[in-house]
């Protein structure tokens, strides 16, 4: 029997818009079995990257932010040693790791790049889920109407959304669920 789909729902917090330039300041991921069981969480505040510096934009946007920015510069360690342990905590879980992203687009960046740059490999291979754009195939809506604003409050679990990593990864991965199961629903009839 083939492993079931683990939906790691990840979230991150940078201090930029592109690893490299920037850096990955904090990440978490919150791996959900499809009936919104929470298998495991993951999280790690990361040291900045040698010769990175922070975007005036982003930098701004932390400074109105200041319990998040407190959040994720706690305990910070070395991004070798936290993308090695990430790759092993989803080698371990118990079904193939699906990356699952709002916006996929920037949390897959900055892990993609992360995973290869420090641990070698993606065990997310090329993919990842964004659930905007499910949404808008689950709404019949254009992209950019498929905000959240939008989306039905039934899809929402009361889960905080704090723009710290691992808050805001479990918010994202139920919201997912929620969107997943609807999907399910109204393909069965």
């Amino acid at each position: 029997m083939s492993k079931p789909e683990i939906y790691v729902s990840t979230d991150v917090e940078a201090d930029g818009p592109i690893p490299g330039p920037h850096s990955m300041l904090s990440f978490a991921s919150a791996a959900y079995l499809a009936d919104k069981t929470l298998v495991a969480t993951f999280s790690a505040n990361l040291d900045t990257l040698p010769g990175a510096h922070g975007h005036p934009d982003t930098m701004r946007w932390w400074a109105d932010n200041r319990a998040a920015w407190d959040a994720c510069r706690r305990d910070p360690q070395a991004p070798e040693a936290a993308m090695r342990a990430y790759v092993e905590w989803l080698d371990a879980l118990p079904g193939k790791p699906v990356f699952v992203g709002y916006p996929a687009a920037y949390d897959f960046l900055f892990v993609y790049w992360y995973l290869i740059r420090f641990a070698g490999r993606s065990p997310f291979s090329h993919s990842a889920l964004d659930i905007k754009s499910y949404a808008m195939a689950v709404l019949k809506t254009d992209y950019r109407e498929s905000t959240k604003r939008r989306m039905p409050k039934a899809w929402f679990d009361r889960l905080p959304h704090t723009h710290v990593a691992l808050d805001d990864a479990i918010e994202q991965g139920a919201l997912f669920c929620n969107l997943l199961a609807a999907s399910r629903r109204e393909a069965t009839g």
